[in-house]
């Protein structure tokens, strides 16, 4: 039986809000609140905690993961127009990367920055019809704060993603085919050393998949996926997974002290707190908190 006693401080998630289709895409911002989308409505929101969801902006092409760079512009992996792209505060967009070779991307999915500025997603082909490919592998990229893009790693099926607390490895979650957490080890610069599987997330649970993900500031790996959010120490023992009324497909740490777990679970958002803050984005950490 797992004990999450040692992890969380909430007995229950809170619900904060619902009547949604598909929420995704959660993210701290320090100002004190939380920025989500519907993907199924191309919507982003914001909350504030306690206060209804406010929409910030429509037409964002199936919108999904979300992360800031290191100027606290908001970047979004536009699922349905198959590329990354980056928002300023008057409105405006720039295209990070739509292409790899040449060839459209597939459907980018999530995206974390590292503390140099680097800005890393997953680009899933699955739900793209054969017909409209052009990469027949599913991959992780990195773009340089030059502008240079990098293939990273080619995977299965990969969704969400996250950095250990030393930036030395990246968990890449596969969702389709075989559930499980890859683990790919880098050097200083970010260049690939090896790759293993980090955990196996096969299950008879009949609802959810390895979707969504984030460290703690113990190491610890949260991944939403069947039963709920999965939480693994830095060896890869499972610990607990985290039952909520719905299942998450995406999670965040929150809160003046990130110790605030803030969940998107299809219709409706939750948080609930945990004794552990996560890991504070880089450029959080630059503008002093």
């Amino acid at each position: 039986m797992d004990d999450l006693s040692q992890i969380l401080e909430s007995a229950e998630a809170e619900r904060l809000a619902t009547g949604f289709l598909f929420t995704e895409g959660p993210l701290w911002h320090p100002d004190g609140f939380y920025y989500f989308v519907d993907i199924r409505k191309s919507t982003l929101y914001r909350i504030v905690p306690g206060r209804a969801p406010e929409t910030l902006r429509t037409g964002t092409g199936e919108g999904n993961g979300t992360t800031f760079d290191l100027e606290g512009r908001l970047v979004i992996c536009e699922g349905a127009n198959r590329r990354l792209t980056r928002w300023s505060a008057d409105g405006r967009s720039e295209v990070l990367m739509d292409r790899w070779e040449e060839k459209r991307l597939n459907r980018p999915n999530d995206v974390v920055c590292k503390s140099d500025g680097s800005l890393w997603f997953t680009d899933p082909a699955l739900r793209v019809p054969v017909g409209e490919r052009e990469l027949s592998a599913a991959a992780v990229y990195r773009v340089m704060p030059d502008g240079e893009t990098r293939l990273v790693v080619e995977c299965e099926y990969p969704n969400g993603l996250a950095f250990s607390p030393d930036e030395r490895i990246l968990y890449i979650a596969n969702t389709r085919f075989t559930q499980y957490i890859h683990a790919v080890e880098l050097d200083r610069e970010g260049n690939v050393v090896r790759r293993r599987i980090f955990a196996d997330m096969s299950s008879d649970e009949k609802d959810g998949v390895p979707d969504g993900m984030k460290v703690d500031s113990l190491g610890r790996i949260f991944c939403t996926g069947p039963g709920g959010t999965w939480v693994f120490a830095a060896d890869g023992r499972r610990l607990g997974i985290i039952r909520t009324p719905e299942i998450a497909a995406n999670i965040a740490f929150g809160g003046a002290d990130l110790k605030t777990l803030f969940l998107t679970a299809r219709t409706s958002l939750y948080r609930l707190r945990v004794k552990t803050p996560g890991l504070s984005h880089p450029w959080v950490t630059l503008r002093g908190g």
